[in-house]
């Protein structure tokens, strides 16, 4: 009993210490910075999972819009603090950890598209990385200085996309809304020729806060984890090793900037 005292009061600590928001874009190696970010207004995480904000957080707007093509390399990067790419610290610290997730919607405009009526569909995920010993995705981005890279489906019809990126913490989800998200969104015109409009879902609605992978214990025996939401398009589904995961970042961090660009490149 004082065992579970002692990790309860750990986790609450946890919870209000290490908080952390996605802030720049990476296209093909290029760093874009905050240009296109419509970044949160603070690093604090959404616990409501029928709530507006799910889709892109309290966040404030941005005349920016990134060019990319169909078929790219895109890495979202998160930190704790705005502005702060230091690699010595966690992306997301205080054991919060959990999947890491992308969507994208095709909209109209991005710059005024709004996130809550738009249509997403998810076209990358990472959960429980490894499960011996048990390893996540949110420390595989820490590993990586905050860097989540994903691939554009080549196939994509062109035009303006927001893209949503999330990392769920699951440290205090053992009971409904202890769940915590940390969505930002990014916009961005996708130039190609393809024609692939993916199935999409509402966010909120795509999932609940009694969903096996939102109402969640950490701390139990773990060698399987159902990610939210839908399977990925144009992307391979995530897996769970049996083997260690490595912990050698696949991101050169000697390359990590301290500035943060605020121009479109």
């Amino acid at each position: 009993m004082r065992l579970l005292a002692l990790v309860s009061t750990a986790a609450l600590i946890a919870s209000v210490s290490a908080h952390a928001t996605f802030q720049q874009l990476w296209i093909n190696g290029v760093d874009a910075g905050s240009s296109c970010v419509r970044a949160p207004t603070s690093n604090s995480p959404i616990d409501n999972a029928l709530s507006n904000d799910l889709a892109c957080n309290v966040a404030g707007s941005s005349s920016g819009v990134c060019s990319i093509n169909a078929g790219d390399e895109v890495s979202v990067e998160m930190h704790q603090q705005n502005g702060d790419r230091s690699c010595k610290n966690e992306a997301i610290g205080g054991n919060h950890y959990g999947p890491v997730t992308v969507y994208m919607s095709k909209v109209a405009d991005a710059k005024t598209a709004v996130g809550s009526s738009s249509d997403w569909f998810k076209v990358s995920e990472s959960g429980l990385v490894s499960n011996n010993p048990v390893y996540w995705a949110v420390q595989v981005l820490n590993d990586n200085c905050g860097h989540y890279t994903f691939k554009v489906p080549s196939d994509l019809a062109p035009g303006n996309y927001l893209i949503r990126a999330e990392s769920l913490a699951l440290h205090v989800a053992g009971s409904v809304g202890g769940a915590q998200f940390y969505p930002a969104c990014y916009q961005v015109n996708v130039a190609g020729s393809g024609t692939a409009e993916p199935p999409t879902v509402k966010i909120p609605g795509a999932f609940s806060a009694t969903d096996p992978g939102i109402l969640f214990n950490l701390y139990g025996s773990v060698s399987a984890y159902q990610i939210p939401g839908p399977t990925p398009y144009g992307n391979a589904a995530a897996t769970v090793a049996t083997v260690a995961w490595p912990t050698t970042a696949t991101w050169d961090t000697s390359l990590q900037p301290s500035t943060v660009p605020t121009v479109v490149p």
